[in-house]
C-alpha cells in the first residue's frame, strides 16, 4: 500500500508532467491530483494544461484565480510600485496565489502533502515552499531532490509517453500570467547571446511598431487602474486591453542579468506592456498628490515591499505594515493621466487630479499671490551651517 494521495500544483509544462509518473514510481504515492490555477495565461495554455492534467492524472482541477489575482496582488503591486531591480514583477506576484488555490484542493481531497516542478537553482522552490509549508503540509519537489537535468527530463517523457513541449535546441522556459511573461533556459542563460525574436508573443520590436504614435488616458482611484480612455474598466479587462496596446507599440520589454533569492545571477527576459505603462503612470500622478516627505519615504517603503513581494514573503509581518502604509498614501491617489505610445516607449503627457498638491496661481511668475521678498529671510538662513564652515575653511 502506497503513501495515499498528493497534489500537484501543475502548469501542463514539462517539469510538472514528468512529476506525475515521479511521484508515482519514486514516492510511491497512489494517486496524483493536479490543479492548474488560470492567473491570466493564455486559453491555449490553460486548455492544454487541462487536458495533459485530466489524462496524465488521476483528478485534476482547474482553478479560475484570475480576478482574485488582479484584487489581491497586482492592485497592491501598482500601489506599491511593485518592481525589482528595475523591471515589474509577475511570476512573484502569482506564486503565492496559486500556492493558496493548491493547498485548498489538498485540504478538500484530504492530501498530507503537495508537490510541485520547482527546481533547486530558482525562486519558486521557497515561494511555494514558504506557502505549503505554512499550512503544515509537507513539501514534495520531484525535480529538485532527484537533482534532475532538462535532457535527462526530456528522455524520460519520452519514455513515458508524455508530450515534450520543448525542443532541445529550443528549450525556452515561459511563465505568464495577465501582469508579466518571462522566458529563461537554453542559449539564453548565455547573457551575451542575443534572444531571437520568436520568444516575444506579448511585445513587437519597436521597429516594427506602428510610425503613429497612440494617445491614452489612464483614470486613478485609490491608486488603482479604474478607466481607459473615458471609459471604466475591471482591473483584468483593463489589464488586458493595455497589453495588447501597448505591445503592439514594442512597450515592455526587459533582458537583464537578475539577482536570485539564493543568490545566482540569471539572465532573464521579461514581457510587461500594461504593467509598464500603469507604473509609469502611477508613479506620475503620485509626485502630483502625495507631499516631498510622503514621496521620500514610500520609496523606501515601496523597495522594501517589492522585496518582500519577491521572495513571496506575503505572511511576513512586515509585509502587513508595509501595505497599511501604502494603503494610507494611496487614498488621495485620484486622477487620469495622458501617455503617448511609441516604438517602445511611453512618455506622460500631463496629468491631473482633484488631490493635487499644486497650485498654478502660486507658482507662476505672473502671480502676485506671495509676496517674493517674503523669500528673503528664509533666503538668510538657507544652508547657514555649511555657509559657517566654507568661510572657516577660507580663512
Amino acid at each position: 500500500m502506497g503513501k495515499g494521495s498528493i497534489v500537484l500544483a501543475y502548469s501542463g509544462g514539462l517539469d510538472t508532467s514528468i512529476c506525475i509518473p515521479l511521484l508515482k514510481e519514486r514516492y510511491d504515492y497512489d494517486r496524483v491530483i493536479t490543479v492548474a490555477v488560470n492567473v491570466g495565461q493564455r486559453d491555449e495554455e490553460i486548455d492544454v494544461a487541462t487536458k495533459k492534467g485530466k489524462k496524465l492524472a488521476d483528478k485534476h482541477y482547474t482553478i479560475d484565480a484570475r480576478e482574485k489575482f488582479v484584487k489581491e496582488h497586482i492592485f497592491p503591486a501598482i500601489r506599491a510600485n511593485g518592481s525589482y531591480e528595475g523591471y515589474p514583477m509577475g511570476t512573484s506576484l502569482a506564486r503565492p496565489l496559486i500556492a493558496e488555490e493548491v493547498v485548498k484542493i489538498a485540504k478538500k481531497e484530504g492530501a498530507e502533502a503537495v508537490g510541485h516542478g520547482c527546481t533547486g537553482k530558482g525562486n519558486d522552490q521557497l515561494r511555494f515552499d514558504f506557502i505549503i509549508r505554512g499550512t503544515g503540509l509537507e513539501v514534495v519537489a520531484p525535480i529538485r531532490e532527484l537533482n534532475l537535468t532538462r535532457d535527462w527530463e526530456i528522455q524520460y517523457a519520452k519514455e513515458h509517453k508524455i508530450p515534450v513541449p520543448v525542443q532541445k535546441e529550443k528549450p525556452w522556459s515561459m511563465d505568464e500570467n495577465c501582469w508579466s511573461r518571462s522566458i529563461e533556459g537554453g542559449k539564453l542563460e548565455d547573457p551575451a547571446y542575443h534572444p531571437p525574436e520568436e520568444i516575444y508573443l506579448w511585445t513587437v520590436s519597436p521597429e516594427k511598431a506602428p510610425a503613429k504614435p497612440a494617445k491614452l488616458t489612464l483614470e486613478f482611484k485609490g491608486g488603482v487602474p479604474v478607466g481607459m480612455n473615458g471609459k471604466k474598466l475591471p482591473g483584468l479587462e483593463l489589464i488586458q486591453q493595455l497589453n495588447l496596446l501597448a505591445g503592439k507599440h514594442g512597450i515592455g520589454r526587459n533582458d537583464m542579468v537578475e539577482d536570485r533569492i539564493l543568490g545566482l545571477k540569471a539572465r532573464e527576459n521579461y514581457e510587461h506592456p500594461a504593467a509598464t505603462v500603469i507604473l509609469q503612470a502611477h508613479r506620475d500622478l503620485e509626485s502630483l498628490v502625495l507631499s516631498r516627505d510622503e514621496l521620500a519615504f514610500k520609496r523606501m517603503v515601496d523597495d522594501a515591499w517589492s522585496d518582500l513581494a519577491y521572495k513571496g514573503l506575503i505572511y511576513e509581518p512586515l509585509y502587513t505594515d508595509l501595505n497599511a502604509f501604502i494603503d494610507a498614501t494611496q487614498e488621495r491617489v485620484d486622477g487620469t493621466v495622458d501617455l503617448e505610445l511609441y516604438k517602445g516607449s511611453a512618455r506622460i503627457l500631463g496629468r491631473s487630479s482633484p488631490n493635487a498638491i499644486y497650485s498654478s496661481d502660486l507658482v507662476s511668475f505672473d502671480s502676485a499671490t506671495l509676496d517674493q521678498c517674503h523669500a528673503i529671510g528664509v533666503s538668510h538662513y538657507f544652508g547657514i551651517q555649511g555657509r559657517m564652515v566654507r568661510q572657516m575653511k577660507t580663512r
